[in-house]
């Protein structure tokens, strides 16, 4: 029998910790709990889990604090809970290193879909030279774009937007990190250079089709994230 896999679970309402560790144990993981910043680092440290849920509020530290101390010697996927209306803290969240997050109060399949596909992207190899989106066809060693055949022309900085989108496909981008990836520190802050581009990279590679799943996902005043 395979051993389930083991995830961190950091809140410090025994509430919600408890039910996370019910509808994690459903599904199928074991569960560490921690209440404090320091006791989630002490616990990763002494266990090391394949994932790690935390909050952002902690009575010690923030649940920021922590997904940098993590990132600095793990690359297991972290899950963010927030409060509604939270975004400053998302965005510090994702660009500490979390790779997504979940808004309270959340629906508990919809946090475990959010874990299974981080952990399934942990387990891939997201750098292959070519990926297959749905039909579209990312020759990312080429930088060649196709859909049924057809080669999509795009622009060098339209096919440098979809090709870091594509190597962290279904982890939420922040408007900052895929400035800086694609156009450099100086354009940190220029969303709406960022929100043009993705406008017209959208026209060009996804299906014309209304009815079609979308490629692209906005999460407003956030970020972006492909679809896995």
């Amino acid at each position: 029998m395979s051993k389930a896999p083991q995830v961190l679970v950091c809140d410090d309402e025994p509430q919600i910790a408890r039910a996370l560790r019910v509808v994690l144990r459903e599904a199928g993981f074991d569960v560490v709990l921690a209440a404090t910043a320091a006791d989630a680092l002490d616990r990763a440290a002494l266990s090391l889990p394949e994932a790690a849920i935390i909050d952002l509020v902690l009575p010690d530290d923030d649940g920021v604090e922590v997904c940098r101390r993590l990132r600095e010697w793990s690359d297991m996927p972290l899950l963010v809970l927030s409060a509604l209306g939270d975004e400053e803290n998302k965005v510090r969240a994702l660009e500490a290193g979390a790779d997504d997050y979940v808004t309270k109060p959340f629906g508990p399949r919809e946090l475990v879909a959010r874990l299974q596909a981080a952990l399934r992207r942990a387990g891939s190899s997201n750098d292959a030279p070519a990926v297959d989106l749905g039909g579209l066809e990312v020759d990312l060693a080429a930088r060649v774009v196709r859909r049924g055949g057809e080669e999509i022309h795009l622009t060098p900085i339209e096919f440098d937007l979809l090709r870091v989108l594509t190597r962290n496909r279904g982890r939420l981008l922040t408007h900052r990190y895929l400035l800086t990836e694609v156009w450099g520190p100086a354009y940190a802050d220029d969303t709406p250079t960022l929100r043009t581009h993705i406008a017209n990279l959208r026209r060009k590679i996804e299906p014309a089709d209304d009815a079609a799943p979308r490629l692209i996902l906005t999460d407003p005043g956030i970020g972006y994230r492909l679809q896995s």
